[in-house]
């Protein structure tokens, strides 16, 4: 049985923060750490990263705590950073130019390989060496470049027809910043970054109780 089908989402999107926070603590020289002074640094109570790091695997010893690195190179495998990944960008805009020049990215091992937009007045402009090319020009692409995920920063009238030339380009992978929820097959994993969500939830809580 695969041990990874019974984790929760919510256990999930907490192992990107444990892994930045060991990075941080690596580059500290720490060498080990107990789950009380990971909860300090962290916020999650200590229960609640022993639970957490217990559906992967007995990482931690009693009266001693973590190895650092361990646990990080540990967490990055679980993340599936033990392999790089290859990425293009649809829409050379100012959110899909902040996602090029953002090279946290590349330390991760993600490879930026292609940027696309449909503006002229764009295409031809070169971004950390990577010339931006005629969105017309990316299905011919995806045939002779293997791409894993492909950054979705288009308008949401476009989104689901360049979704769809992903995904018949052989991408499995899609981080879909556009505001639409787009449909994919089941083998095609999408997460969603609807910007204006979070920043209504912000304000939600912003005035929550007042």
């Amino acid at each position: 049985m695969d041990r990874k089908k019974n984790i929760s989402m919510a256990v999930i999107k907490r192992l990107p923060k444990y892994h930045r926070y060991l990075m941080e603590l690596l580059k500290n020289d720490v060498d080990r750490i107990s789950s009380k002074e990971l909860s300090e640094k962290i916020g999650f109570t200590a229960s609640q990263i022993r639970q957490d790091l217990n559906c992967f695997g007995d990482f931690g010893q009693q009266g001693y705590g973590y190895n650092v690195k361990e646990l990080y190179n540990q967490i990055s495998a679980i993340l599936g950073l033990q392999k790089d990944y290859n990425y293009v960008i649809i829409g050379a805009g100012n959110l899909g130019q902040a996602l090029a020049n953002y090279t946290r990215f590349d330390k991760l091992g993600f490879n930026l390989k292609g940027i696309f937009d449909a503006n002229p007045k764009l295409v031809g402009i070169r971004i950390r060496d990577i010339e931006i090319a005629d969105i017309d020009e990316m299905e011919n692409f995806l045939k002779s470049n293997p791409v894993d995920i492909g950054m979705l920063c288009v308008p949401q009238t476009s989104a689901q027809k360049v979704c769809d030339i992903l995904v018949n380009g052989g991408v499995k992978g899609i981080w879909n910043f556009a505001p639409i929820d787009l449909t994919a097959p089941e083998d095609v994993i999408i997460e969603n970054v609807h910007l204006s969500e979070s920043l209504l939830t912000l304000v939600y809580l912003l005035n929550e109780g007042k």
